[in-house]
């Protein structure tokens, strides 16, 4: 028997239960992983909070969509995006399900290597956050010589798509509070603090004008700000209002109704994330971690929408 936490019913923090699961030995195609430690996400909270939908059937729920671990067992023909998997490999998994978990059995399409330079904490807060920072950064098109805002930037998407904006010779301008700022500018963005008057700060910064924006946060202070600075709405996009993204006319990308989920783009990000992590190029900030038996507190801090980087769970 191995512990999990799943929702019990749909609600706050409160409805997080931990149980006991067998989990028995992979099916052909999966691979059984020890699980070191899962990272976590705004929509592992939006799906039981049921921004998703209430469906019963649904629970209780398994949580968590990404961890790093070491592969216990392997079934038949399970060969992942980078190849054989053996037992002892330490890895990766994204996309996944139930991940808030000691054990758990994922796709071996789900699995890549660990890079070897990154602990097992900062390893599982990679993947979800930088693919979906690849794809905002490819959605809105962004390109050398691009003046970029990113709102949030202090966030887990936030600070990994401002490494990679960086690195493709954008110029950023990064919204976050002051506490973040000496970190934002280490890693070659820009920072401004939001609030009354952002939109003038950013104009005094780029008096030429910016090219595109990402609303990482969901405020409607970025939106509505990235609105009056582009008139190009293409160009602007959101991971985290969906709903306004859309009715705005902007692009919305993620896994609520209407949305972009981009599934392609992240897909294939894996594999480029992971080299760029083992070169050095990009870094993975780790906010906090908890013991899985403390999601409820986890999700309670991520929902506040003031971490400076990840939260991660530990088995």
């Amino acid at each position: 028997m191995v512990v999990k936490v799943v929702a019990t019913a749909y609600g706050g923090p409160e409805v997080l239960a931990v149980i006991d699961e067998e989990v028995g030995l992979p099916s052909p195609g999966e691979v059984l992983i020890d699980v070191r430690a899962a990272g976590t996400n705004p929509i592992d909270y939006k799906l039981y909070a049921g921004n998703m939908g209430s469906d019963p059937s649904q629970l209780p729920m398994p949580l968590g969509l990404e961890a790093s671990g070491v592969v216990l067992a392997v079934g038949a023909d399970a060969v992942g995006p980078m190849g054989e998997i053996h037992i002892g490999d330490e890895v990766i998994v994204y996309p996944a399900r139930g991940t808030y978990a000691e054990q758990v059995i994922v796709p071996a399409s789900a699995v890549v290597r660990k890079p070897a330079n990154v602990t097992f904490e900062e390893a599982a807060g990679l993947l979800l956050t930088g693919a979906t920072a690849v794809h905002a950064l490819t959605a809105t098109g962004v390109l050398a010589g691009d003046t970029l805002v990113i709102h949030g930037a202090s966030g887990g998407v936030g600070l990994i798509a401002v490494q990679l904006a960086v690195a493709k010779g954008a110029r950023v301008i990064a919204t976050a509070g002051e506490s973040s700022h000496a970190e934002l500018r280490r890693l070659g963005a820009e920072p401004v603090v939001y609030g009354e008057g952002l939109a003038d700060r950013i104009r005094d910064l780029a008096p030429d004008g910016v090219d595109a924006a990402i609303d990482a946060v969901g405020t409607d202070e970025a939106l509505d700000v990235s609105l009056a600075l582009l008139a190009d709405r293409s160009r602007i996009a959101t991971i985290a209002a969906g709903r306004r993204g859309l009715e705005l006319g902007v692009k919305s990308l993620g896994v609520g109704p209407g949305s972009d989920p981009g599934a392609e783009i992240r897909a294939a990000a894996r594999l480029e994330l992971v080299r760029l992590v083992e070169e050095g190029a990009i870094e993975i900030r780790v906010a906090s971690t908890y013991p899985l038996a403390d999601a409820a507190a986890a999700h309670r801090e991520l929902a506040s929408g003031h971490t400076h980087g990840k939260i991660v769970l530990l088995p």
